[in-house]
């Protein structure tokens, strides 16, 4: 039951239009928030005009004690409510309120170094990286420098409700880590890096101190979370090569990406040194090519102390590019380079390098990678007071092309905000050790978005290579002493649903799916007995004592279909569906809403079917890709049938999960899906319309009436049109169809061959198509799968994606 659970499926970090949805930031476990460190968040209240007015909270206390170089940490789901997590150098950790900042609980592991290093620039030392979240076993994870007799590298594990320490744990690296017969010794090394929590193992990579000092190497140690005992670890094979990058541990949910730095005294001899290095799980490096990179160079950047790893990895995909599944890395060398992850290559050319236009050496740093309809963009900040981004073009093979660059005082690592994963991106950055204020840069063309704000947005005590963290419409900043808060104003207008989803519906017809009205579930695999199919209509939307009977999975990890079915026993009438997924805390689970969403152990691609008499039928809109949300509701014309079914296609963490299915007869009060939001600041138009034509006279009274609707649309972006079934399928031919959006002034329409867009259709990408309902797609393939979506635009900006439609052309 343990792997069921813990099994996790990389997100949309790596594919990034698989994006969540628009209010998917609720747990932030991680260094940049996903496992690829590209630093995006999804948060639909940073909207250009909202981010424009941040402020500082000045309710929010925040008060800690301690140096702070690690990025705060958001946790929702445990019994205190939403917690920031944040850690300092003397050694303490903390959980506070995310809303008022008062200390839920604290924990001293012990006593910091403060002296006797052999050299070093933090001082006193204790946690310096930033921690990760297990939500599935509600663990915190971080490495501690505790002082003694023998000064240490311990790796923890603490409850992240209660601060306790995880039995076990925790563990001593210098006992435990061994590679090739060279022991780790805590007194030479330091852990400056996030840590990454891969597929049930946590890892930690260590670099030396400041002055490259002792008998230091690049070091990852890997733990398994459920064993402690059980650890690996690999390491430089010349002295340095420490992985000095604030990211620390990149992955792209398999295998594991490290930079390392100059080693020392190499000989003309390659010991793992200056290069990219990719690991399997374990760690184990095979040695081979495959698994590494370097540059030819790499001799003379070791003696010149050039790192190329002076900037954490990267993993970024290209859409249309030739590879298009690289790592990047950005050295002191002040170049760029992109590497093949699938194959590093070993000491050869890279797939891609350019100098950075700055001209400023990159050091410590974490970078971000981001996508919008203009491409594919990296950003970093650099030593001469600048932050810059550029292009990766879709080419065979890509190159690197500048496209922006602004400046700005300090050492941070920037992050992303984008409202939907594509649209309206904010490169974000804090002036550490400079002007001490947030930064905020258009994605696209580094226009000025937030300049730091007032008096009360002065932060102070900012460390080198920090970065901040974004949750529920704040920006979340750890100092010295003090974690700040900022906010968006409020009642700022975006598109993200919360007013109108929370309520439940109130229905008048009967849940006929529901076992005791006659239903009777069955399914195409059941895991055990603790997770029956008879769990999914007996009335338990929570899933409660999921993994002990409150719910479904298959007993197919990683093989789709699956199908759960409902058989009502009897014909009738029904007009609408509710499907409801696990809960990412389904161990203290919520009453579910409409705007709930999942991250961890979801049902993300569907088809919501009912049994015609003859064959399975996707009900109207119930063909669903790249969902995120645990409770999705289908509304239609009455349809009448036996029985109803759910055809899976994917699953997050290798497993479908399913807590309830509910079936309603006709005369339910279907309350439809949440999406378009701005609908009450437009029912003006009509009433101007009809006095409009009524008689000449009433013309003023026409122009009374429309002014307001005006004022009131200029607030608001609309909300996503939801996508309708194809029609007028041929060979080479479909017409995508849709509902129109009150208060949009077009449609853009992407067609791809991809359930998660990473490539299009030509001609198809962003496609203006006008203020119509349909559009014909020509051009086609025979016999191919296709899938649409859509976004409505207005002159305040652009709506998050519609959901996807799926159509296959005919084979003649």
């Amino acid at each position: 039951m343990k792997s069921l659970i813990r099994t996790f499926s990389f997100l949309a970090g790596i594919v990034w239009s698989a994006v969540p949805g628009l209010d998917a930031q609720v747990n932030v476990t991680q260094e940049h928030n996903n496992l690829s460190r590209d630093g995006v968040y999804i948060d639909a209240a940073f909207t250009p005009v909202a981010a424009a007015g941040l402020t500082r909270d000045l309710n929010f206390d925040g008060t800690i004690i301690g140096n702070v170089y690690a990025q705060p940490l958001y946790i929702e789901g445990g019994p205190s409510g939403p917690m920031i997590i944040t850690v300092t150098e003397s050694n303490r950790v903390y959980a506070l309120n995310a809303t008022t900042g008062t200390v839920i609980w604290q924990r001293n592991l012990g006593l910091a170094v403060t002296s006797g290093l052999p050299c070093g620039n933090i001082n006193p030392l204790g946690i310096t990286g930033t921690p990760v979240v297990d939500l599935a076993s509600r663990s915190l994870f971080l490495d501690a420098m505790i002082d003694g007799a023998t000064k240490k590298h311990f790796i923890y594990s603490l409850n992240v409700d209660t601060g306790a320490t995880n039995a076990g744990w925790p563990v001593d690296v210098n006992a435990t880590a061994i590679y090739n017969g060279v022991t780790f010794t805590s007194l030479v090394q330091n852990e400056r890096g996030g840590l990454a929590l891969v597929n049930g193992r946590v890892y930690v990579a260590y670099s030396g101190h400041g002055g490259d000092c002792g008998l230091y190497r690049g070091w990852v140690v890997g733990v398994d979370i459920s064993n402690p005992s059980d650890v690996h670890a690999w390491a430089t094979t010349a002295i340095g090569g420490g992985i000095w990058g604030h990211g620390g541990v990149a992955s792209d949910g398999t295998n594991m990406f490290v930079v390392t730095g100059n080693t020392i005294g190499a000989g003309g001899t390659w010991g793992g040194g200056e290069a990219i290095i990719r690991l399997q799980a374990g760690p184990l490096w095979t040695g081979q090519p495959t698994d590494y990179w370097a540059p030819t160079y790499w001799l003379s950047l070791d003696n010149s102390d050039t790192d190329l790893g002076g900037v954490s990895a990267t993993v970024i995909d290209v859409p249309g590019a030739t590879p298009s599944q690289l790592v990047l890395a950005l050295g002191k060398d002040r170049n760029a380079y992109l590497i093949n992850r699938n194959n590093l290559g070993g000491i050869t050319a890279p797939v891609a390098q350019a100098n950075m236009v700055s001209g400023a050496t990159n050091r410590g740093t974490s970078a971000v990678t981001y996508h919008t309809s203009q491409g594919t963009y990296f950003a970093f900040h650099d030593d001469g007071n600048a932050i810059s981004a550029y292009k990766i073009t879709a080419a065979n093979p890509p190159t690197i092309v500048f496209v922006w660059s602004a400046a700005q005082s300090g050492r941070g690592s920037p992050w992303v905000t984008t409202t939907d994963g594509t649209n309206n991106v904010i490169v974000w950055v804090a002036g550490v050790a400079g002007d001490q204020r947030l930064h905020g840069y258009n994605g696209d063309t580094g226009a000025v978005i937030y300049a730091g704000g007032g008096a009360n947005e002065l932060m102070s005590g900012t460390r080198q290579w920090d970065t901040g963290m974004v949750a529920r419409g704040r920006i979340y900043f750890g100092a010295d002493n003090k974690v700040y808060a900022f906010q968006v104003p409020a009642g700022t207008p975006t598109p993200t649903p919360t007013a109108t989803a929370s309520p439940t519906p109130v229905r008048g017809g009967t849940n006929v799916a529901l076992v005791t009205n006659g239903g009777v579930a069955s399914a195409s695999s059941t895991y055990d007995n603790n997770f029956p199919v008879a769990a999914v209509n007996e009335g338990d939307r929570l899933g409660l004592n999921f993994g002990s009977g409150g719910g479904w999975a298959d007993g197919t990890r990683n093989v789709w279909p699956d199908w759960v079915e409902i058989d009502f026993n009897a014909s009738y009438s029904i007009n609408e569906i509710d499907f409801f997924t696990l809960q990412d805390n389904y161990q203290n689970p919520s009453p579910p809403t409409l705007d709930m969403t999942f991250t961890i152990w979801g049902v993300t691609d569907f088809e919501m079917q009912y049994w015609t008499g003859f064959t399975w039928t996707d009900i109207p809109g119930g063909d669903v890709t790249g969902n995120n949300h645990v409770w999705r509701q289908f509304t239609f014309a009455n349809i009448t049938t036996a029985k109803i079914r759910v055809l899976i296609n994917n699953s997050l963490a290798g497993s479908s999960r399913i807590t309830e299915i509910e079936a309603y007869t006709a005369g339910a009060n279907p309350t439809p899906t949440p999406t378009p939001t701005a609908t009450p600041t437009l029912t003006p138009t009509p009433t101007a319309t009809a006095t409009a034509t009524a008689t000449a006279t009433a013309t003023p009274t026409a122009t009374a009436t429309a002014t307001p609707t005006a004022t009131a649309t200029a607030t608001t972006t609309p909300a996503a049109p939801i996508a309708a079934g194809s029609s007028n399928v041929t060979a080479t031919s479909f017409t995508a169809n849709w509902t129109s959006v009150t208060g949009a002034n077009g449609y853009r329409l992407d067609v791809s061959t991809s359930s998660t867009f990473v490539t299009y259709v030509p001609g198809y990408q962003n496609l203006d198509v006008g203020n119509v309902a349909s559009r014909n797609v020509t051009g086609l393939t025979r016999n191919t799968q296709y899938y649409y979506r859509l976004r409505a635009y207005n002159g305040n900006g652009t709506s998050p994606n519609s959901n996807v439609i799926r159509v296959k052309t005919r084979p003649h």
